[in-house]
């Protein structure tokens, strides 16, 4: 084991820093204009499903093979793939984990930019009486500047990368301990239209009242929720109070989500630092291409006629994740020996064998039907 590898200082820390990974763009960001593009509210009703019969289980599966291997993810599911007398490639799944990751910051950091750019001018009051027509210009207005929106990913990924620097102790626990709570807090102010879920639905009533298409795409809620805000008293305030919100949802998420990275280089014994400024200008790099993707770039369509950031978007979320969650899954309730996995999840002999039930014959299936249907 890499003596460079940190431990999460207490369970809470741990808990904390899983959920910040949970609670960001995908469900407030993503979620309205996929579920448009798949039928709204019976969207919903499968989103939950799948929520609990394959998220949960899954990310048990990733958890318990933290604490049954205790070192980065390629040393730990190869040193668990040699105690099972399995193949030690398994242990390239972590890297390919950190690949998906890799790609989802990419954009995800681009985005969260966006997020920036909106606080900034909530707080100013520039959404104050303007209509519907008026944002949605303004918000293309604002993808078509180039420099305001690598400035904008480069302030974000800045933000993400300095508390990754600092360590799990000092950068990730420190600032999950601060911010997780305030997050709950700003959720409970907000709690009538921008809860994840429900701001999804909030951004459907704004979408057919103004007589919007739901599979807008991409900028749907910086459209819609400006509209929504103004029409409430106070609106400016509480739409900056959902942008902070939201930015302050993508920073923990990022944060959670580099750390895996960083901990694939420390694994080969690289110091945090150096792993940290690789992975910090890689993503940076990558994730210019879909910064400039709306101007300089629209034209570069390198695949199926999509954009970089279109591609970027939505090939790692539909097809890396399920098929790395496949995976996953497989390793944990197939190829791990029964003493070690029940021994790691520590929820006794009865609830590892139920959630092992569960995985082997719901979860997985359910995950190879989201795969397929990324790939059709």
């Amino acid at each position: 084991m890499s003596k460079t590898l940190e431990r999460w200082g207490s369970k809470r820390a741990f808990i904390l820093a899983v959920t910040g990974a949970a609670v960001g763009l995908g469900n407030i960001w993503r979620f309205p204009y996929v579920a448009g593009e798949n039928g709204g509210a019976a969207f919903l009703l499968i989103y939950v499903a799948f929520v609990i019969l394959l998220g949960i289980p899954v990310m048990m599966a990733e958890i318990l093979i933290g604490r049954a291997g205790r070192q980065g993810p390629m040393q730990a599911l190869g040193a668990l793939a040699a105690e099972a007398s399995a193949s030690r490639h398994w242990r390239w799944l972590g890297l390919f984990g950190a690949f998906t990751v890799f790609c989802i910051l990419s954009f995800y950091s681009v985005v969260s930019g966006w997020s920036i750019e909106f606080l900034v001018a909530s707080i100013n009051g520039n959404f104050k009486g303007a209509s519907a027509a008026d944002i949605g210009a303004g918000f293309d207005a604002f993808l078509a500047n180039p420099g305001l929106l690598v400035f904008n990913h480069t302030l974000f990924l800045l933000m993400t990368m300095a508390v990754v620097a600092a360590g799990v102790a000092n950068g990730l626990e420190r600032l999950n301990n601060l911010l997780m709570p305030l997050l709950y807090g700003l959720l409970l102010l907000v709690l009538d239209i921008s809860v994840a879920l429900l701001a999804g639905i909030a951004i459907f009533s704004v979408v057919f009242s103004q007589g919007m298409d739901p599979a807008d795409g991409p900028g749907l809620m910086f459209v819609t929720l400006p509209i929504a805000f103004s029409e409430l008293p106070l609106g400016s305030l509480w739409l900056s109070v959902f942008f902070l919100l939201l930015l302050l949802a993508t920073w923990t998420s990022a944060i959670n989500l580099a750390e895996p990275m960083v901990a694939t280089l420390q694994g080969f014994g690289w110091r945090r630092s150096v792993s940290t400024a690789v992975v910090a200008l890689s993503v940076w790099s990558i994730g210019l291409l879909s910064a400039l993707s709306f101007s300089t770039l629209d034209d570069f369509r390198p695949l199926f006629g999509r954009n970089v950031f279109e591609l970027v978007s939505s090939i790692p979320p539909d097809i890396f994740l399920p098929l790395g969650g496949l995976l996953i899954a497989i390793f944990a309730a197939w190829v791990l020996p029964r003493g070690t996995g029940a021994a790691a999840l520590g929820a006794g002999e009865r609830g590892y064998l139920c959630w092992r039930n569960v995985v082997r014959w719901v979860s997985i299936p359910l995950t190879l039907m989201v795969l397929l249907s990324g790939l059709l």
